[in-house]
Parts: C-alpha cells; structure tokens; sequence
C-alpha cells in the first residue's frame, strides 16, 4: 500500500519553468491526501517556487527543494544542508566566467536567491515564472549569508558546457547535475533528492515498498533509488528509465496524473 508519494516537478509534471501545477494534479493531490498519503514535491526549484506552485491544493504537503538541500515539513524546516563557502567561492568565480556565453547565476539560501544579473529576461523568468524570492544583488559573494546551491542557466541549453567543463571539473568537490536542459546545479555532495527522501520515510515511518516516486533528470535518480515504485516519465532521460522501477507517459500527456488517478479509493 502506497503511503508516500515523491514527485519532480519541471519536465515531469510540467514543462520547464511553468509558472503553475496542472489542475488535474490538484485534483490528485487533494483525492490522495483526503486519503491519508503523503504528498511530497521534489524538485531543484527553492521552497518558495513550488510552495506558491502548489497551494491551490490547500493541503499541508512535505517539500524537497533545491534537490534535496532543504526539506520543510508542516510549514517548517526539517533539513538545510549547507555548502562550504570555499567552494561557493571557487565555482562563483568559473560561473561568472560564462557570463559572456549568456549564462545567468541563482545563489540559494533556505529564505530565498541572489541574482546578481542585471538582464531583465532572466530576472523575469525567475521572478515570474518560477516565481521565487528573489533578491538583487552587485555581489552575490559580499552577501552575508550561508548559501545551499548554486545554478547557471542558459536559455535553451546548458549541457554542452555542463557536460563538458562544470561537471568533470567540480564532481569531485560538490554535488554537481544537470537539472533539466538549462541549469547546471552545485550543492554539497551529500545533497540528493534520495537522501531527502529516506529523511521523510524515517520521519514519517513509511518504508521504501510504501513509497512511490516520478521523475525524468539526472536530479531524480536518487529518489528512483530511494522508492520501492517509481516512475520515469517517457520524455526523462535513458539513464533515470534505467533508475526507475516502471515508464509511464511522457508529462505532455499527463502521465504522472494517469498513474496517480489509479490509487483513487
């Protein structure tokens, strides 16, 4: 019996950067909580996003965000993982020498995000779009505060500078992925959406075989992993379908909403 239900967010239930959920996904939400499951949403996006994202629900729903670095429960911070200032400094500066690529920072906190980019397209994408809390900033690194992730977004694609520089030179310092086409995540390495996922089995006493999960990026291999039931959906990448236990359809067919319909009582 399902207990638990863990969901990625863009390019599983949505396509990148909605600015809101599905109201079929609303409907399940309500339908499986009004059922007594928890409902979790896991996504590389900040509390705030997927907070704002998800409240028409109207039901008190488990977070993990920004991949696992923060989780809430009940409104509340349960974890924060924090990154070692060093690095957050060391990555800024490679970060930063993409700028004239067209590439754009987001420094997160447990409250909100730096922007230091003064393009407007990109603050209103993350402002309206995502709709985070945002702060502008001259120096994202003169900011006194303890960071939780650090994201580089390109419009339409990342991956070739991902794959071929960020990645191979940060793996073995950070945690470090591709988060759907255009953003490359940095978190401490022992951030993981799985990782997150056992810390909510283990608060709310539900096993793995109680969990189910969905997912399409390389962020959402670990919750694969941590659940005994989990779904790639049809447009997720070769290497999550190998992580998953089973395939439904892709998001633009609403294949999340049709496998969670099915646990209707």
């Amino acid at each position: 019996m399902i207990k638990l239900i863990a969901t990625d967010v863009d390019g599983t239930l949505v396509k990148e950067s909605s600015r809101e959920a599905p109201d079929e996904i609303i409907e399940a939400i309500r339908h499986l909580t009004d059922q007594g499951i928890y409902f979790a949403i896991a996504s590389g996006r900040q509390y705030g996003s997927i907070r704002k994202m998800f409240e028409r629900s109207d039901r008190n729903l488990l977070f993990i965000a920004e991949n696992g670095a923060h989780i809430i429960k009940d409104g509340k911070t349960l974890s924060c993982i924090k990154m070692k200032r060093e690095y957050v400094e060391e990555i800024m500066t490679d970060l930063r020498s993409l700028y004239e690529k067209d590439c754009h920072v987001v420094a997160s906190t447990d409250k909100g995000c730096f922007l230091e980019s003064k393009d407007e397209k990109f603050i209103h994408l993350i402002t309206e779009s995502y709709r985070n809390d945002v702060q502008l900033t001259e120096d994202i690194l003169k900011e006194d505060v303890d960071f939780i992730k650090l994201a580089i977004y390109r419009k339409d694609s990342i991956r070739q500078l991902g794959e071929s520089f960020l990645i191979p030179k940060w793996k073995d310092k950070v945690k470090t992925c591709m988060a759907g086409e255009e953003w490359v995540d940095f978190m401490d390495f022992s951030v993981d959406k799985g990782n997150a996922l056992r810390t909510l089995q283990q608060e709310l006493g539900v096993l793995p075989d109680e969990t189910m999960a969905f997912g399409d990026n390389e962020n959402d291999i670990g919750l694969m992993k941590a659940a005994g039931c989990s779904y790639a959906v049809e447009n997720a990448m070769e290497v999550v379908k190998q992580a998953a236990t089973q395939v439904c359809p892709a998001y633009y067919e609403q294949g999340v909403y049709q496998i969670l319909k099915t646990l209707y009582r």
